[in-house]
């Protein structure tokens, strides 16, 4: 059976401490109050979207292959994995995303379709 670590607490959803492991080998045992790491607080969507975005070596191209999904879903989910990280989401300026889409666009990292909708998700964004 394929157990994960509960984060949440199943009664009032706050972040629930460790607050003892063991050693399978022999026995151990520390106690004491140890928070959750960040990325044990990710759900567990998030948590998969990482880890293949570390197998893919931060390629969004390939991520978005390996994913199935367009560019700006792969640039959207990776900024909720940063704000739930606890790191703020930075805005590009508007002159540095136009920069960005048509380097895309020139690149051929971006198709026009993947352009538009980026543009799009901007202007919804203002």
């Amino acid at each position: 059976m394929d157990r994960t670590l509960p984060v949440h607490c199943p009664a009032c959803q706050q972040v629930m401490e460790v607050s003892e492991l063991t050693c399978p080998a022999c026995d151990t045992r520390v106690q004491g109050r140890f928070p959750t790491p960040a990325l044990l607080r990710l759900t567990v969507d998030q948590m998969q979207f990482v880890e293949t975005f570390l197998r893919c070596r931060g390629n969004i191209k390939e991520v978005e292959r390996d994913l199935k999904i367009s560019y700006p879903t792969v640039r959207s989910r990776l900024d909720q994995v940063i704000r739930a990280l606890g790191y703020p989401v930075a805005a590009v300026p508007e002159d540095e995303r136009t920069e960005q889409v048509l380097n895309g666009l020139d690149t051929g990292e971006l198709t026009f379709e993947q352009a538009m909708e980026l543009i799009r998700e901007e202007n919804r964004n203002e």
